[in-house]
């Protein structure tokens, strides 16, 4: 996509408007063309685009436009970003920017009160690189009257000096970690996940005390999350998760102050005991994580289709799946153009997984809506998401009759992700692959007692007793229980 376009999609109608109002102030001439040039790519005129600069002339003069354009829409956002922004790190910021300001205006008194409010945010907020910006002004200014005593300004300089680097290992670790989850993912790598952790804290030299704080509880759960979904078994990360419950009873008085990562860290949980089919303990980290995301309006956006989406999973999968369906219909009827179109796919996918486990037509239709490529999927949302998207896919023409789309499908399929699953030792998808063709080319197999073990023999593998593969091979027996695959799917989650 452009991006200058994708820059555009940022901005309300309300906020173009200023935009255009704070082009014109910018600009000297009458003759600028970048107003032109900004209601042309947002109405994607590709003719008038063409007309602004003759094709062969000038191509230099249109790309130089089009930066000037694009640096006109980020100075806008960085603007538009810092006044709006209400947050504590930004009130410090705020305040620093404002102290220095005064400083240099020699109004010591009111910017020594500034930057000590500053510092009293930025200390409780754990902003580390904020406060060293801040006591490098304070100490800059220290020889003046009303300044701090240099020795203590000092001790705090190098008492933050300290708390940075240990932000900074952790931060290394975190990057660390998620490579080796890439290695994971896209190649297969066998990892052992505690020993992966163990070898990366003495790699970076961590201590046990460094790893008791909000943020690296949050990057811990992230990784051990991710590690979770990749193998399919979210009994693997138990202990991740055990520690993690400790911590929050332990922390409980702190949670205001580092509300981004407990509401993370309830939703892991969340999902966690989700896939544990512990629906029980699912929700009611559920009702905390809303009781959190009540308090701030910010974070109740930031959240609120993920918390939507892992409700409706545990309303479909105890049974209700009426509820679960209208919940995700409003969830979407409702979403804003700032709602992250991650999020959005999501609801869209689970959305149609529901109608199609009912035998609802409907799902033909929510197919037709998931229309970004499988290269954004795998990006933006995964490899092993884009993999079920595309089965799915598969198994709901099927369903329908749609077979020889469902066999197109299904060839495609093979040739796009055939190496990559061998790859990463996922054999067990092409096997279940191999047995929807076999329905596919004949109905009639489902009754036979060979093709029937086949299918039945999946279930014994402990990778596949996460509900959502469950629910995929729920569909197979259906078709010879002749009961929709949703009651076989909450059969096979209560036996197993």
């Amino acid at each position: 996509m452009d991006s200058i376009l994708e820059l555009t999609n940022l901005l309300n109608n309300t906020d173009k408007k200023l935009f255009r109002q704070f082009l014109k102030r910018k600009n000297k001439r009458d003759d600028v063309k970048n107003l032109h040039l900004f209601n042309l790519i947002e109405t994607d005129d590709i003719d008038g685009l063409n007309k602004l600069y003759k094709p062969d002339k000038n191509n230099d003069a249109y790309y130089a436009l089009r930066k000037r354009l694009q640096d006109n829409l980020l100075l806008f956002l960085s603007q538009k970003t810092f006044e709006s922004n209400h947050s504590d790190t930004y009130d410090a910021l705020r305040l620093v920017v404002v102290g220095r300001f005064l400083l240099e205006n020699d109004l010591v008194k009111i910017a020594f009160k500034c930057l000590h409010k500053a510092e009293r945010l930025a200390e409780h907020l754990e902003q580390f690189n904020l406060l060293n910006e801040l006591l490098l002004l304070k100490l800059q200014y220290a020889h003046l009257p009303g300044a701090e005593d240099l020795e203590a300004l000092t001790t705090r300089f190098f008492r933050n000096q300290s708390d940075m680097q240990r932000e900074a290992k952790l931060n290394m670790a975190y990057a660390f970690l998620r490579q080796e989850l890439q290695e994971i993912h896209l190649k297969g790598k066998i990892v052992n996940l505690t020993t992966l952790m163990i070898m990366t804290i003495r790699k970076y030299k961590i201590s046990v005390q460094d790893l008791m704080t909000y943020k690296s509880i949050y990057q811990i759960l992230f990784i051990a999350n991710e590690y979770a979904a990749i193998q399919q078994n979210y009994g693997l990360i138990t202990r991740y998760i055990n520690r993690t419950k400790q911590f929050i009873q332990n922390q409980a008085s702190k949670k205001q102050s580092y509300l981004f990562y407990h509401i993370s860290i309830l939703y892991f949980l969340a999902n966690f005991h989700l896939r544990r089919k512990d629906f029980t303990k699912s929700e009611s980290y559920l009702r905390e994580m809303m009781d959190l995301m009540m308090t701030d309006s910010r974070y109740y956006k930031l959240f609120y289709l993920r918390y939507q989406l892992l409700s409706a999973l545990n309303l479909f999968f105890t049974g209700f799946a009426d509820n679960a369906i209208i919940l995700l219909r409003e969830s979407l009827t409702n979403t804003k153009h700032t709602s992250k179109p991650e999020d959005i796919e999501d609801l869209r996918i689970g959305l149609t997984m529901f109608l199609a486990l009912c035998s609802d037509r409907g799902s033909l239709k929510q197919l037709t809506l998931l229309t970004r490529t499988d290269a954004w999927y795998e990006k933006r949302m995964g490899m092993l998401w884009t993999i079920r998207k595309n089965l799915m896919e598969i198994l709901v023409y099927a369903q329908f009759s749609n077979i020889d789309l469902a066999m197109s499908r299904l060839n495609s399929f093979r040739r796009r992700y055939k190496k990559y699953l061998l790859k990463t030792s996922e054999e067990r998808v092409l096997l279940y692959l191999s047995l929807v063709e076999k329905y596919l080319l004949k109905p009639d197999v489902v009754f036979e007692t060979t093709y029937r073990k086949k299918v039945l023999n999946q279930l014994n593998k402990a990778e596949n007793n996460d509900i959502f593969t469950l629910s995929f091979i729920a569909w197979l027996i259906a078709q010879w229980e002749k009961k929709t695959a949703y009651k076989v799917a909450l059969t096979l989650i209560a036996d197993i």
